[in-house]
């Protein structure tokens, strides 16, 4: 389980990182499946598929389909590994060549762009996308149609020390934004301990953290017309993440790659990631000799503000047919399959990708794991990014400010001004 959650965090934050040249048609977070494609009959279907797919599940793939093939003798799966670093380029190239793989594992964040390239079959109404996470499922769906499954997700969560909450007097965590910012005031004042909690003050992915406390205070980024930054809502969630700066309860300038180390040091007991930091963390402490860390320490959801709901944010890869197939009905049928929640279950275990299907999450080697069972809960709300063809660049220039918030003390209203101006500037891109 641990090294393929390590994998997922790479695959996840490469995907983002590599997407920024999008000229998707752009939907907005909420957009349901409108429009389906034509029907497929899988139980006839034949043929031969070239798959692609990135990172570990690249590699692990070839072994669970051979499952698939057994029971589908008539079609014949080849799957190629394709680098994380090379993938978005190899796809834009095949794509405008026109030699596209039949299936593909596709990053959430560049289902839009390639669908507006008019590459990407839409899924067929066969396939029940009630099935699946609800924000997993937005990010299939461009101008009201869906372009593929959901694969598998991953969403992040607070990470805290039990053993120092406990020593400063907190025995569950509050679920209120100011009632957390005390917890982590608090801890900081533990013995040995440096800062409260760790935060990303500003650069490359810093809304990760920051849009999922806004979302969880009622703010959005974006609506259907374009990006709605300069807001009330937006500048007093910045506001609040600036605070624990200025407050002195998060380094402004902490050192890179020391997240794991700090939190199994008990130096910095907070921080908000994903379900890959489980391995980390444990890992760490058991090479420092510590083997019983997993009861030092647990999670627990985005604390919200205003009445909202917890909302974190929601990472993952799709699988897309690609409209040049010449196997059309083998392809969705190989994808249906990879739907299934008995499927996913024997994913998981081969890769530890968290499986995309809600239910898949009732199977045993899910729910003995009380951590991930609850990323499992978080996902039920967790939510998508816009995915405007600009969004990245835009989101750039709102990880820039955010710096300035975190390491100059600029005010949540101002920055977020800027960030409008820019958005507008740079415009959806649409």
């Amino acid at each position: 389980m641990r090294l393929g959650i390590k994998l997922i965090a790479l695959a996840a934050g490469t995907a983002l990182a590599l997407s920024g040249c999008g000229r998707d048609t752009g939907t907005t977070p909420g957009d349901t499946q409108s429009t389906t494609g034509k029907a497929v009959d899988t139980a006839n279907a034949t043929g031969t598929l070239e798959v692609w797919a990135m990172g570990a599940e690249g590699e692990k793939l070839p072994e669970l389909v051979k499952e698939f093939t057994a029971a589908n003798p008539g079609i014949t799966v080849n799957v190629t590994p394709v680098p994380w670093d090379s993938a978005h380029d190899k796809f834009v190239n095949s794509i405008t060549a026109g030699t596209t793989p039949d299936v593909a594992m596709v990053g959430t964040t560049w289902m839009g762009e390639f669908a507006g390239m008019d590459a990407l079959d839409p899924t067929p109404g066969s396939i029940d996308s009630s099935v699946f996470f609800p924000g997993a499922q937005d990010t299939t769906v461009v101008d009201g149609t869906s372009y593929g499954v959901p694969w598998y997700v991953e969403t992040r969560m607070v990470y805290y020390r039990t053993d120092i909450a406990e020593a400063a007097g907190v025995t569950d965590v509050p679920t209120d934004q100011e009632g957390f910012k005390a917890m982590a005031a608090s801890m900081k004042g533990q013995d040995g301990v440096s800062w409260g909690i760790s935060l990303q003050p500003g650069r490359t992915g810093s809304w990760q953290t920051v849009v999922p406390l806004a979302w969880s205070a009622g703010a959005e980024i974006a609506d259907d017309k374009g990006y709605t930054f300069d807001t009330p809502e937006m500048a007093a969630a910045v506001d609040y993440y600036g605070s624990y700066f200025t407050d002195e309860i998060a380094n402004p300038n902490p050192p890179e790659g020391q997240t794991e180390a700090d939190f199994v040091a008990g130096t910095v007991p907070m921080f908000i990631s994903g379900p890959w930091m489980m391995s980390l963390v444990e890992d760490l402490a058991a090479e420092e000799g510590d083997d019983a860390f997993a009861d030092k320490y647990d999670v627990a959801p985005i604390p919200t503000a205003n009445g909202a709901e917890s909302a974190s944010f929601i990472g993952g890869s799709n699988l897309a047919v690609f409209k040049n197939t010449k196997s059309r009905d083998a392809a969705w049928t190989l994808v249906e399959w990879l739907s299934q929640p008995e499927t996913q279950v024997k994913w998981y275990a081969l890769t530890s990708d968290l499986p995309s299907v809600s239910s898949a999450w009732d199977d045993d080697s899910l729910k003995q794991d009380e951590k991930l069972a609850k990323f499992g809960v978080a996902l039920e709300t967790a939510k998508v990014p816009p995915t405007f063809p600009s969004f990245e660049q835009v989101i750039a220039a709102f990880d820039n400010e955010i710096e300035k918030v975190a390491k100059e003390g600029r005010a949540g209203a101002e920055a977020m001004k800027a960030v409008q101006a820019q958005a507008d500037s740079i415009g959806t891109g649409q």
